[in-house]
């Protein structure tokens, strides 16, 4: 059996990027993961002739043109823009909140209107320092578009009142006095053409690495540990400590997707629901993040959407968003306070570090890790 100089657990983006600039060095590396594919939760699936996004929606954002950079240099990128819908027991509003969202709303037209309208209701509700989202969400927007298109789809997706979540989560919501339709606030965006999961595969095709998939690291880590003189470990750190101290909390999604006979369903790649009452929080329609059609340019007849359901998360399910509360912060700590203690091992990605990243995050901390490389 060779020897490694890295054995990176999980083949996700941070796993892909780091073994890939280990092996501009000069080390080898074995990459290995649970399941039967790479890309972790960017990971697509060519279904009808669609890359279906198995695990939820994913669109490439960034502001650092040094991260955009390095993902050309292994995929090519459409110029997809993320619009999404809001429904709302039937009525359609644009996401992000922008003048199209105001006017949908109160009828008016100018960004000076608008902002009154905001004003008014903030003042009515008699917020000044926002102590939770609730309040955070109306000293944004308004009552009306927080009643409408916030609260419902906010406690589907934690589980939790709105009054018990911290402001900060909806601090980056884009609200805009202008017509823009695009959700996020980045300089470059889009959707890898034939997939994230042709993206990682080039990412990974180096004769320096090696792929190794369906291995789970902690059922025999110390055979495991023995391929290699450092591991890489991107899982959920508190399984790496057997949940020694306790679980640590997430959100989970489950998917329901279907394959349909007709070419257009909804008209958009992402529709959420934002009332209590549906049971799901958004619809994807995947053929619109590739405008309808094959990587040859041919329109699709079929489609294929996915309801998104969120749920506690349980041992059994995939972990998703961390609850970032001051109960989870404080388990995080004393385990990183483990992690520390271990040697030649190092924790990165959403799982290893209980951290909410973007896709341009995680490659920039991948990258920047391998930097440190001795």
């Amino acid at each position: 059996m060779a020897h490694y100089d890295y054995l990176i657990v999980g083949a996700g983006l941070y796993g892909a990027v780091f073994a890939r600039e280990a092996a501009k060095r000069g080390r080898t590396s074995l990459v290995i993961d649970k399941r039967p594919h790479i890309a972790g939760n960017v990971y697509t699936e060519k279904i009808e002739g669609i890359n279906v996004h198995i695990y939820g929606a994913h669109i490439f954002h960034t502001n650092d043109r040094n991260v955009w950079d390095y993902v050309n240099t292994y995929a090519t990128f459409n110029r997809f823009t993320n619009s999404p819908v809001a429904n709302y027991r039937g009525e359609l509003y644009s996401l992000p909140f922008n003048m199209y969202t105001f006017n949908k709303m109160w009828g008016v037209v100018t960004p000076e209107e608008a902002a009154e309208k905001i004003a008014g209701q903030r003042a009515a509700a008699g917020i000044t320092e926002p102590k939770n989202l609730e309040e955070q969400a109306i000293s944004l927007v308004g009552t009306d578009i927080y009643e409408k298109l916030i609260k419902g789809y906010t406690q589907k997706q934690w589980g939790r009142a709105c009054t018990e979540l911290p402001a900060f989560i909806i601090k980056r919501l884009p609200v805009r006095l202008t017509f823009d339709n695009n959700y996020f606030n980045a300089l470059y965006q889009g959707i890898p053409i034939g997939g994230y999961t042709k993206m990682v595969a080039n990412i990974l095709d180096d004769p320096h690495i090696t792929v190794r998939l369906s291995t789970d690291y902690l059922t025999d880590r110390r055979y495991m540990n023995s391929l290699a003189d450092r591991i890489v470990y991107t899982g959920p750190i508190d399984a790496y400590f057997d949940y020694s101290l306790g679980y640590l909390a997430y959100r989970s999604v489950r998917f329901e997707t279907e394959i349909l006979d007709q070419p257009n369903y909804q008209g958009n790649a992402a529709i959420n629901y934002t009332d209590a009452e549906t049971p799901y929080t958004r619809i994807i329609e995947h053929k619109w993040f590739e405008f309808g059609r094959d990587e040859e340019g041919n329109e699709l007849s079929k489609t294929v959407i996915s309801r998104e359901y969120s749920s506690e998360w349980t041992p059994e399910r995939e972990p998703y968003y961390p609850v970032n509360d001051e109960k989870n912060g404080e388990l995080l700590k004393a385990y990183m306070r483990l992690a520390a203690g271990e040697r030649n091992v190092l924790f990165g990605g959403r799982l290893g570090e209980y951290k909410y990243y973007d896709m341009d995050q995680v490659i920039d901390a991948a990258l920047e890790t391998a930097r440190k490389l001795p």
